[in-house]
């Protein structure tokens, strides 16, 4: 694997000013994809064909992510909140999951990379659930990137379930109340099984975390730029990964 990314960092320093160490690739990304209706609207375009724009933009960030060694790539798709934008608009986003992964599916599977989904499923018109439990199962042999997509996704939500799942606990005499830490917390969110993000990147200028992974993002490094969603590539990623490798990650303590 360090050969591999080794060798493709070579390749693509070649044409980028952005040098990365293969040493230190972030584990665990996070992305606040957004800019879709605004990148479309300064283009005298329907928001729709932004948000078709931006699945573009998923296959080269998922792919370049994959190439660079980068071992969950959590991308936030659709939040809670979401389901207040118009009718039309939301009946569409719905469908992008099903077109993306009818033409992005099988090439997924050939890079090894496992594609998981964590949000709400029980509000999820049945196409778009259908369409991702099909992709989870093709794909949970695969052992290369983890793809992660948040769908009908809120934090705070997540974190009230979690919850009440303690306090049945205790409830049921499984635990005691002394015994909730920080560690049991974390097991209990929908990322239980992953590691907390090293680095979150949001697009489109916005400066805010809009209800994503608020637990999960307590000492992650945070990087945003003004380029919108549809406009990203694999050098924009190259480059939050670059000005992650500056920085001292000192968790609250002295470095």
């Amino acid at each position: 694997m360090i050969k591999r990314v080794r060798s493709w960092l070579n390749q693509e320093n070649s044409q980028q000013t952005h040098q990365l160490s293969p040493d230190n690739i972030p584990e665990h990304v996070a992305i606040i994809m957004d800019g879709n209706g605004r990148w479309a609207k300064r283009r005298g375009m329907p928001r729709i064909v932004g948000h078709q724009n931006g699945m573009k933009a998923v296959k080269r960030t998922a792919i370049a992510a994959n190439d660079l060694g980068i071992k969950v790539l959590t991308m936030y798709a659709f939040s809670t909140e979401n389901w207040t934008r118009p009718k039309d608009e939301v009946d569409f986003l719905m469908k992008l999951p099903q077109e993306f992964l009818a033409i992005e599916l099988e090439e997924l599977i050939e890079k090894n990379v496992q594609v998981r989904m964590m949000g709400h499923p029980e509000d999820l018109p049945s196409h778009t659930l259908s369409a991702m439990e099909e992709a989870v199962a093709k794909t949970a042999g695969n052992n290369g990137l983890i793809l992660n997509f948040a769908l009908n996704y809120g934090s705070r939500k997540e974190i009230t379930e979690s919850v009440k799942t303690l306090g049945q606990e205790v409830r049921d005499g499984i635990l005691r109340p002394e015994d909730i830490t920080e560690e049991l917390i974390s097991q209990r969110l929908l990322t239980g099984e992953l590691p907390d993000p090293d680095l979150l990147i949001r697009t489109s200028g916005e400066l805010r975390l809009s209800n994503f992974m608020l637990w999960q993002l307590a000492y992650s490094e945070l990087w945003f730029t003004d380029v919108y969603w549809p406009e990203f590539t694999k050098d924009h990623l190259v480059e939050a990964i670059a000005n992650y490798q500056q920085r001292t990650r000192r968790y609250g303590g002295l470095s």
